[in-house]
């Protein structure tokens, strides 16, 4: 289940496989709902009136603002697809990769950032890792319906497939070697990867990684896993001299 308002309309606009929308009753009605409900039917959909409690029982707690999408079950990429994505573009791969990330908000806010700062894709572990959920549509606000996530049985063995095409591999870990201002690889094929909310990157992703980057803050605080992501995109689009595929608001 895709929910809420801009997630499910992002969903409808690039058509993504759904089998219904569901809408509740006396919902304050405006654009973005009366655009899902006509492209919905466009589609052939099933529109359907529901209870919010049935919503919120169908997205498992989401905040849904009353619109929700059944879509079929999402789609994996192959951890190749993402370098194919990039040589399409005819751009130096730039693929965020994330080692234990449990959290289905943090995915869909990395995919986001991912998605704004010129990036080809998610790569993710196939266990012990948040997936594609409602509350990663969510906090994809849609972006999870143009940007790839990919899933790999082994996060250490792909990056090193990744490393063996010609990537290099950047964890972001506190105690890292190299400040990310000053990443000097920054232009080349690159995987950025993050590691848990809790106790960041496992030991064998960290080994695994060609250099270890660190994000300069004060010493009392601490970065969760999407906001460390996206400061790291950031820095990786500026020196690439890039901008965002397109022109977007914050928040």
């Amino acid at each position: 289940m895709i929910a809420g308002r801009n997630a499910v309309l992002e969903a409808l606009q690039a058509n993504v496989p759904a089998t219904a929308l569901y809408v509740a009753y006396r919902t304050n009605t405006d654009d973005r709902i009366r655009a899902a409900v006509r492209l919905a039917a466009d589609a052939g959909l099933a529109v359907l009136e529901s209870g919010r409690g049935d919503l919120d029982r169908l997205t498992q707690g989401a905040v849904h603002q009353g619109l929700a999408l059944r879509v079929r079950p999402y789609q994996y990429a192959h951890p190749d697809d993402l370098i194919a994505l990039a040589a399409d573009a005819g751009q130096p791969p730039l693929i965020m990769a994330l080692d234990g990330v449990t959290d289905p908000r943090n995915l869909g806010a990395i995919v986001r950032s991912t998605a704004a700062f010129g990036g080809h894709g998610v790569l993710i572990p196939g266990r012990r890792s948040a997936g594609v959920t409602a509350g990663a549509w969510k906090a994809s606000a849609g972006t999870l319906a143009r940007l790839p996530v990919a899933q790999a049985p082994n996060l250490a063995r792909a990056l090193a497939a990744y490393q063996q095409g010609g990537l290099f591999v950047v964890g972001l870990t506190a105690d890292g070697g190299t400040d990310i201002h000053d990443l000097e690889i920054a232009e080349s094929p690159l995987v950025l990867v993050v590691g848990s909310e809790g106790r960041g990157l496992s030991r064998i992703v960290a080994e695994r990684c060609d250099l270890l980057a660190r994000i300069p803050i004060g010493a009392a605080e601490s970065l969760n896993a999407s906001v460390a992501a996206g400061i790291a995109l950031h820095e990786v689009a500026r020196r690439r001299g890039a901008t965002a595929p397109r022109s977007g608001q914050v928040g």
